[in-house]
């Protein structure tokens, strides 16, 4: 759902394209495809949280902090019977990854989310599609299960392959400043700044950055 590029963190125009020709692809389908409905599903929980992506100054709320009456419940509830539909026909890639956005959007408040449930579905996602970023985004839920230190291992465990990709730094520097570690947790952010081409969330890393340098000092 986010631009690579440019200032908006979210091309709403494209998103909605996407959303019409997964509908219209499952509709000329029969019976649609459970990876078909997965994509479905995915794409309408992805897109359901938009309006709470950013505050009213145009910067990146992290899902945590994001004001959950303002996520689209239409979307939301057309979407959970397509994440059921989808599983029934076997764990697809898009299947799991529906089902872990789901899990983010029946929890009506953070703390209520299920992240050891999301811990399983990310196993079962790493075994069927392995990928560094599959690995990443489980390590982004263990550290919400069992804590940023084992997170973190994870994490630089993947170091080599994804030396490229900003969200691998600016998570880790999340879990060194969780740890207590400004002063590294300054770096990783210092180098995800380096790689990160959307403005928004550019300006989200640099408060970010400012935040640990006043911590270390």
């Amino acid at each position: 759902y986010a631009a690579t590029r440019g200032d908006a963190l979210v091309r709403t125009d494209l998103c909605a394209e996407a959303i019409r020709l997964a509908r219209l692809v499952r509709a000329l389908m029969a019976p649609p495809p459970p990876e078909a409905t997965a994509l479905l599903a995915l794409m309408l929980l992805h897109d359901s949280r938009r309006d709470a992506r950013l505050d009213d100054a145009g910067d990146l709320v992290l899902l945590e902090a994001q004001d959950r009456r303002r996520w689209n419940g239409k979307q939301i509830a057309e979407a959970l019977p397509l994440v059921e539909e989808a599983l029934r026909g076997g764990p697809g890639a898009f299947a799991l990854q529906a089902a872990i956005a789901a899990l983010h959007c029946q929890a009506t408040r953070a703390k209520d989310t299920d992240w050891p449930q999301i811990v399983r579905l990310y196993d079962v996602l790493e075994r069927l599609q392995p990928s560094p970023i599959v690995s990443l985004n489980r390590a982004a839920a263990v550290a919400m299960v069992d804590g940023p230190r084992p997170a973190l291992a994870l994490i630089d465990a993947l170091a080599g392959d994804l030396d490229r990709y900003y969200l691998l730094h600016a998570a880790r520097a999340d879990l060194l400043r969780r740890l207590g570690s400004p002063a590294e947790a300054a770096k990783s952010y210092a180098r995800a700044l380096a790689l990160v081409t959307n403005d928004a969330e550019r300006r989200f890393l640099e408060r970010r950055l400012r935040d640990v340098q006043s911590d270390k000092a």
